[in-house]
């Protein structure tokens, strides 16, 4: 029903020419490539004709649904030199993705992709080609799965001054923390999400924040106008995050939730990706399973929150081709421009309360000895909290921390850290919005 709400949406935003009629080539039939074949054959959208479909190996590939004249291929060139208008990059990967679409675009082909990591990267490049060649580059797709949020940040709100933007990117993360919600071990939490196909063999890339990272250069790019370096955004995983957390984050009324966010204060923008303690009423921590949520907050409008599926390959393939039917309409005309080009200084200390949780071989007087290190430091504490039937050889309570700058709040924990009483490295977790 959401693939053909969508649909029905896009068809009724503009007329179609009729004199428009853009022959469409697929490079990679996997899940996404699949999908979005899916699509074109079952929906016959108007001023779509599906004319190629590439894939390495591609007899092995070959399905019996598609109509005759469909060229299947494994020659790039073959696509390249084609009569083809439109091509739809769904292999994925750095090369030779960025230099088969360099070629489509310098050919006037336009292109679209739902590739995080080429787009968060060579975005601006491509664009630039796309732009001397007057045919477009869209990337709908490359953030939060179907959820239209690159359109409604260009278009729905180019209004505004965006100032900040937030949120759940990772549907893989979120499915793991949202199970480990209801009190699932992180390694269990993990193999359910492997055994769903919502994480892969080698989930680093989701853990440790990687795939938000790309997703979040995107979304700055798009709605700050500043052109972030993807390896200078820092990273924290959510591997160290256990059950006992959830159930710490309860006491003050919060979840835990995997969140990017990059917001401008002034002429410094500071830009990362970490799990956070979220509010139980906020939009990101109601976010269930592979759900996606972003917010941006602008200095006219407020807040806008957006939400929907953020993973699988008929979410994806819906803002695949809805990129698609937005060519129809305008098939040589570059995209609308992106909002002007902010330039910030980068980084900066987060100034905001912590949780903190401790694992100690329990004795008289660890709490007092953290909090004298904590006030050396100028950290003044909030609360803490000690939950009893835990093991007194393995015991792990919470202290929160009133708003604290993250340097000085580090160089608290790593003289914390040196302490023989700790059991398990401390972690530190910002309480998000506020």
């Amino acid at each position: 029903m959401a693939t053909e709400a969508v649909l029905r949406l896009e068809r009724n935003l503009l007329p179609v020419s009729e004199d428009v009629r853009l022959k469409v080539a697929i490079l990679g039939f996997g899940t996404v490539g699949r999908a979005v074949a899916g699509i074109l054959f079952d929906e016959q959208l108007a001023g779509l004709e599906l004319s190629h479909i590439f894939n390495r190996d591609v007899a092995r590939k070959r399905v019996e649904w598609t109509n005759q004249s469909v060229q299947w291929t494994e020659s790039i060139d073959e696509v390249l030199n084609s009569d083809v208008d439109v091509i739809v990059e769904s292999m994925g990967g750095l090369e030779p993705a960025r230099e088969w679409i360099k070629a489509a675009l310098a050919s006037g082909k336009s292109v679209v992709t739902a590739n995080k990591q080429l787009i968060a990267r060579h975005g601006q490049e491509l664009g630039e080609i796309a732009g001397s060649n007057e045919c477009q580059l869209l990337f709908g797709a490359s953030v939060a799965g179907g959820v239209p949020v690159i359109t409604a940040l260009e278009h729905g709100l180019a209004g505004d001054r965006i100032e900040s933007v937030c949120g759940i990117l990772n549907g893989t993360c979120n499915y793991i923390l949202s199970t480990m919600e209801q009190g699932a071990p992180f390694e269990t939490a993990l193999k359910q999400a492997q055994e769903l196909g919502y994480a892969e063999a080698d989930p680093t890339d989701d853990i440790a924040g990687y795939d938000t990272r790309a997703k979040l250069v995107i979304l700055a790019r798009v709605s700050l106008g500043t052109d972030l370096s993807v390896d200078d955004i820092s990273c924290s995983s959510i591997s160290n995050i256990a059950p006992v957390d959830f159930e710490y984050a309860r006491e003050i009324a919060c979840t835990i939730r995997q969140i990017g966010q990059a917001e401008i204060n002034g002429n410094r923008s500071f830009v990362t990706v970490e799990p956070m303690l979220v509010p139980q009423d906020s939009p990101l921590a109601r976010a269930q399973g592979c759900e996606n949520v972003v917010i941006a907050s602008g200095k006219f409008g407020g807040k806008t929150a957006f939400s929907g599926a953020g993973a699988g390959g008929n979410a994806t393939a819906v803002a695949v081709v809805s990129d698609l039917l937005s060519l129809t309409r305008t098939p040589r005309r570059p995209a609308l421009p992106r909002r002007e080009s902010r330039q910030f200084e980068t980084g900066g200390d987060c100034v905001a309360p912590y949780y903190l949780r401790f694992v100690v071989k329990d004795r008289p007087g660890i709490v007092a000895t953290i909090a004298g290190v904590l006030a050396k430091f100028g950290i003044n504490v909030d609360a803490v909290f000690q939950k009893p039937g835990y093991d007194k050889g393995k015991l792990p309570f919470v202290i929160t921390v009133e708003s604290s700058s993250a340097a000085k709040l580090n160089a608290a924990l790593d003289e914390i850290s040196k302490c023989e009483f700790l059991v398990d490295a401390p972690l530190k977790l910002r309480i998000f919005g506020h």
